[in-house]
């Protein structure tokens, strides 16, 4: 004996939602291997990120004024590399504040995945 038939309207909502669910990760997976670069100050800093936004490199001009006390490329590379920590440790907890803001919104239902970044 069969249960009560969904809807057709019902039906085809879920086919869109699932088809959209799909487009999406695929369009998130393509994202991981593709990146932006922007500069500020002329050139002096660069900042590499990947199309989920994790900073992946971070350069500044080692010419730059402010850098006299840190011209070992060493140095300057441990700097480097700590604010790129820094930053994306930053961008998580922004990530995992938004979903908790939203799961007073949406009553804990799950949100699609990428929704508030990585």
């Amino acid at each position: 004996m069969d249960g009560p038939k969904d809807p057709p309207d019902f039906r085809e909502l879920m086919a869109t939602a699932q088809r959209i669910q799909s487009e999406v990760a695929r369009i998130r997976d393509g994202l991981v291997s593709k990146t932006a670069t922007g500069e500020s100050g002329g050139g002096v800093v660069r900042c590499t990120v990947s199309g989920i936004g994790e900073v992946l490199e971070l350069a500044i001009d080692p010419t730059f004024p402010a850098f006299a006390d840190i011209q070992a490329a060493e140095n300057r590379h441990m700097l480097e590399q700590l604010v790129v920590g820094a930053v994306n440790v930053a961008l998580e907890r922004a990530r995992d504040l938004a979903k908790e803001e939203m799961a007073q919104v949406t009553g804990g239902l799950p949100m699609p995945p990428g929704t508030f970044g990585a």
